[in-house]
């Protein structure tokens, strides 16, 4: 887990936002033009409802009154539903006849152009799967026009049904008949005509009732007759005067179906507003979850919390103009800044615990460790003016000679076999400051080395620096006073560790009473025996980690070998680092 919320700041929960910015817009991109995809295939519907009460006046005592008064709100909803007063609104408002594409009329032109493609495609497509006497038995099959015409209402009776609703009011005895329809203006039309179907359904009842006992020609009939026809009158959905809508049913019309004004559900600018949020909330929530399960380090803190290490500087992500060597130490860029409170913190060392060697490796070679030490060694011998040497000890993969443009021969390798001493080997590339690169060296697993040669090899160049052959030899490609380059010639050495042996002591000894610091790098620290044998050699190891690369355990399993060797560790140096905070904001917090 890479959250440690009980020692966060604002600016760490900023840097996980702003680190995955990348992740919120996209989540927020896909989240809105989800959302803004489905309104567009989302036909607005409008609602309208008519308030219905129920009285049950009776005429005349009967079962059908007893029933309708025991349960009321059970048998509204059923009549409402039942084929007579749903049948009697589709005749009325002619829905049979409605075209197939009548959403067309009110859809968007998105979704209007996808039902215009889905038909296309479905008219060209043919069923292959059929075989040839399926497909004549099916198109020998002929439906007349009386048929065609029952399907299609009985289709709209039943599609009818799928957009009404009954819903009772509590504790009273009013219930609502609601309508939905892609027009406002058939919405309402549609509600109106079911309440009023459903008046002259329950007028209906109360009639056959009454002819039962009383003879046609009864006042309490003709009246029912009366209402029946004037009721089928009105029953084309226009609004009418309240008095005239009430009827006398025992199911009365108290408040007529308006035309609605707005679609019903969230509009489509608040819809927007709130898929806006959720793809933020969304997005952040992803960003804390990929931060949750991402183990690398990441931030200062997360080299103090998890590594348990001090700090010792923290360097940019070199950008496309930033060349590797920074020459002008004048000129005031954030990566100078970076390497002169780099520089300063090894000056502190330097003071305070006499650190005058220091090995700076690497989680791996890509972390950008020789860049650091050439860097590194620039401020120190130009700016501080101490005496520096760089020395290359990346014999498999040595780079050092090319980021001073200098040669890689003789080096380091010739002075271990003898063939050279350190006044030709070691280049000066400016003012205090010297570089010893690795040299020539064949990368040969298959050669061993043994312990013979290896002793022979160390005590070739300990012969050189311990006065046998002279420093001050004149072939010595020296350009400045205090800076010497030691490149390396064509070796079968891949490993430091060949040079364990007590004369290698000796050498970096001697090194170190001719310069006031000295650099040496080797970047790799998986190689945990040539670390073993350079960290006992030298006054302190420190460590360069690219940003979100390395995980934490991998890292603490290369450190674990250091500690139980007692290695002076110095810290950590967290390269790559990727300021995701805008400075301005970075600045006030």
């Amino acid at each position: 887990m890479n959250l440690n919320f009980s020692g966060s700041t604002l600016r760490d929960y900023l840097r996980i936002i702003f680190g995955h910015k990348t992740v919120i817009i996209n989540t927020l991109v896909i989240i809105m033009i989800s959302v803004l995809i489905g309104q567009e295939l989302k036909t607005p519907v409008y609602q309208a409802q008519v308030k219905m009460l129920v009285s049950a006046e009776k005429q005349f005592e009967s079962p059908y009154y007893r029933v309708l008064e025991g349960y009321q709100h059970m048998t509204q909803n059923e009549i409402v539903f039942s084929n007579p007063v749903i049948e009697r609104a589709v005749k009325v408002l002619k829905l049979h006849e409605r075209p197939s594409d009548y959403e067309l009329n009110y859809c968007s032109a998105f979704k209007a152009w996808l039902i215009h493609v889905k038909e296309k495609y479905l008219a060209n497509l043919k069923p292959n799967w059929l075989t040839d006497l399926q497909q004549k038995r099916l198109e020998s099959k002929h439906i007349s026009p009386e048929q065609e015409r029952a399907y299609a209402f009985r289709m709209n009776v039943e599609n009818l049904k799928t957009t009404i609703t009954v819903e009772p009011i509590k504790d009273t005895n009013i219930f609502t008949i609601g309508a939905t329809d892609f027009d406002p203006v058939a919405a309402a039309t549609i509600a109106n005509v079911v309440s009023r179907s459903y008046i002259i359904f329950d007028l209906e009842q109360q009639l056959a009732q009454l002819q039962l006992q009383y003879e046609k020609k009864h006042p309490i009939i003709i009246q029912l007759r009366n209402e029946i026809d004037k009721m089928t009158r009105n029953l084309a959905g226009d609004t009418l005067p309240d008095l005239e809508a009430i009827g006398p049913a025992t199911v009365k019309v108290i408040e007529q179906a308006q035309i609605p004004l707005r679609p019903i559900g969230i509009s489509k600018r608040i819809t927007m507003v709130i898929a806006l949020f959720m793809g933020l909330f969304v997005g952040v929530m992803l960003t804390f979850g990929l931060e949750y399960i991402d183990h690398t380090l990441k931030s200062p803190l997360d080299v103090e919390t998890f590594l348990n290490v001090p700090l010792l500087g923290s360097l940019p992500r070199k950008g496309f103009k930033d060349k590797k060597l920074i020459k002008d130490k004048r000129r005031t860029t954030p990566l100078a800044q970076f390497y002169q409170n780099l520089s300063d913190r090894v000056q502190i060392l330097m003071k305070e615990k006499n650190v005058r060697s220091i090995l700076i490796t690497a989680s791996s070679p890509s972390d950008g460790s020789t860049t650091i030490i050439a860097n590194l060694g620039n401020f120190l011998s130009n700016k501080a003016g101490h005496k520096v040497l760089i020395i290359d000890a990346n014999l498999k993969t040595p780079t050092m000679h090319k980021i001073f443009k200098i040669s890689d021969s003789p080096g380091l390798v010739d002075i271990m076999e003898g063939r050279s001493t350190f006044e030709k080997a070691a280049y000066p590339v400016s003012h205090n400051l010297t570089v010893l690169p690795a040299g020539k060296t064949f990368n040969n697993s298959n050669t061993v080395v043994n312990s013979e040669m290896s002793e022979d090899i160390v005590t070739g160049y300990a012969n050189v620096l311990e006065g046998k052959v002279s420093l001050n030899n004149k072939k010595n490609k020296q350009t400045s006073p205090k800076l010497t380059v030691l490149p390396a010639t064509r070796s079968t050495f891949s490993s430091i560790a060949a040079l364990d042996s007590y004369k290698m002591l000796d050498v970096i000894n001697i090194v170190k009473e001719q310069y006031d610091i000295v650099l040496v790098d080797y970047a790799n620290l998986k190689n945990v025996k040539d670390v073993y044998v350079l960290s006992s050699y030298l006054d302190g190891v420190a460590l360069v980690v690219s940003e979100g690369k390395t995980r934490r355990h991998v890292i603490k399993a290369l450190l674990s070998p250091l500690e139980q060797k007692k290695a002076n560790f110095l810290g950590v140096i967290l390269n790559n680092r990727s300021f995701a905070i805008p400075k301005l904001l970075y600045e006030r917090l």
